[in-house]
């Protein structure tokens, strides 16, 4: 339910205001004062706040400045008498969402309110999504083991090429931010990263799905459909867990390398591409080719560079580091402060067998951070570390 602060001194304009809103759903808290009001406002976050401009102890113009500073984005509506509609002009060009005259109009005070409930819902989501590009863009690798080290360096040096760089590890060992990394670190960072998990897509579809289709290639193509390639084109693709392709897209994707160009299922006709590709895979390549399972010419098309991510267990110097990153970031998410957690603890942490990697730790420092009511200790790691725990 929507929050509502009224700031006013005329306790007939706060009541006849709150009566209104409350019976439309609204939930509306009071201040007779602005400083008052400045209090309630930073004590509680309002999705709206209605303030007076001519007040004791602090004005309506006071109010809205001192907001301001202190960081509170809640869009201000003035309430102004017939005789201060030059303040309130002011007041709009030093932030105020709108303004409002004496007597309230009921209709304006809802389109008002509709309105600027309306903004604050599309700037929470604004706010959440750049959150979410942030964490997914901005995200860095962390670790200062000598594997790690040793990695970063490596996507220093291979970034600023073209090379077609293969990444190996483990799941859950970070394979999609070394990626992410270097085609951050590349220079066609402000072009498309197009991510491919060829493992979650059914053999039927993967080609359909890299190359494109044209319309009526087959019963559900009604219209066509741009592939991974094209989408990519001028950036970075990115075939996540290679290993799984079929043979069949795997013939496709190395004319598509050799020569630069691709062709829509269904469609005879050629379209040039300028992709550079990244794969992973959680497999030996070498083996799978001795099996007769993956191309030996597309793996050494693919593996210019190779660069082999460490799994947690090999790291495990880097658990303090993690861990301390990985509360902060939980914490950030949930919108509470940061626990702390015990030299204890993360010796325990260090003791465990990390199987499914980053992912894994991050899923059990999340469960740390949910059921631990204050710090986390070592009896905390011992008692909620395992999927199993009782």
């Amino acid at each position: 339910m929507p929050k509502i602060l009224i700031i006013d001194d005329e306790a007939a304009i706060r009541g006849a205001l709150k009566e209104i809103l409350e019976y439309e759903s609204f939930e509306v808290a009071e201040a007779e004062d602005g400083l008052a009001g400045l209090k309630a406002a930073e004590k509680e976050n309002y999705d709206l706040i209605f303030c007076d401009i001519k007040m004791p102890k602090m004005d309506g113009l006071e109010v809205l400045e001192k907001l301001k500073e202190k960081g509170i984005e809640s869009p201000v509506v003035i309430i102004t008498g017939h005789g201060t509609v030059d303040t309130a002009v002011d007041a709009l060009k030093k932030g105020a969402y709108d303004f409002i005259q004496k007597p309230l109009d009921l209709n304006r005070v809802l389109v008002t309110v509709r309105n600027a409930s309306n903004q604050t819902a599309l700037v929470n989501e604004t706010k959440t999504l750049r959150k979410k590009v942030n964490k997914t863009l901005g995200a860095n690798i962390i670790g200062e083991s000598a594997a790690i080290t040793e990695i970063k360096k490596m996507i220093e040096t291979v970034a600023p090429t073209e090379a077609r760089v293969l990444i190996t590890g483990g799941n859950g060992s970070g394979k999609e931010l070394v990626a992410r990394q270097l085609h951050e670190k590349s220079e066609r960072a402000t072009a498309p990263f197009i991510e491919v998990n060829c493992a979650a897509i059914p053999t039927e579809l993967i080609e359909s799905e890299l190359f494109g289709h044209e319309k009526g290639a087959f019963t559900s193509a009604i219209k066509t459909r741009l592939g991974k390639f094209e989408l990519a084109d001028g950036g970075t693709l990115f075939l996540d867990e290679i290993g799984d392709m079929s043979l069949s897209a795997q013939a496709k994707v190395l004319r598509a390398l050799q020569e630069s160009k691709i062709t829509r299922v269904g469609g005879d006709k050629d379209f040039k591409v300028n992709v550079r590709v990244f794969a992973a895979t959680n497999k030996d390549l070498r083996k799978e080719i001795a099996a007769g399972n993956f191309r030996e010419d597309l793996y050494h098309r693919l593996s210019v560079i190779v660069i082999r991510n460490p799994s947690l267990n090999e790291r495990k110097e880097d658990i303090p580091i993690l861990a301390e990153y990985f509360l902060q970031q939980i914490a950030e998410d949930y919108g509470q402060p940061k626990k702390d957690i015990t030299a204890g603890a993360i010796k325990a942490l260090q003791e465990l067998d990390w199987t499914g990697n980053i992912r894994e730790f991050r899923n059990v420092m999340e469960r740390l951070i949910i059921l631990c009511p204050k710090n986390i200790d070592d009896k905390a790691v011992k008692a909620y570390a395992t999927p199993h725990f009782h």
